[in-house]
């Protein structure tokens, strides 16, 4: 796998993600949207922290710039 995530993208997602599961487990966000957004945090915690998003490999895509190094991803 090609990491598709560039560094701007990484930390919004692994903040935005932090967010989220903060309310989440806090009780301030609950149910069935609260257990949606969990599963949502995981996915942004966990592709910001491996750099690979299999939706923007599906569609093509890269946040990654130029000159950021192209490693694949064991």
């Amino acid at each position: 796998m090609k990491k598709n995530v560039g560094n701007i993208d990484r930390i919004v997602r692994i903040i935005a993600g932090l967010v989220v599961a903060f309310f989440v487990l806090n009780g301030t966000i609950s149910g069935a949207i609260g257990t949606t957004l969990a599963i949502v945090a995981v996915l942004l915690i966990g592709t910001g922290v491996i750099s690979f998003c299999p939706l923007y490999a599906m569609l093509g895509l890269s946040s990654r710039a130029k000159g950021e190094e192209s490693k694949t991803i064991a």
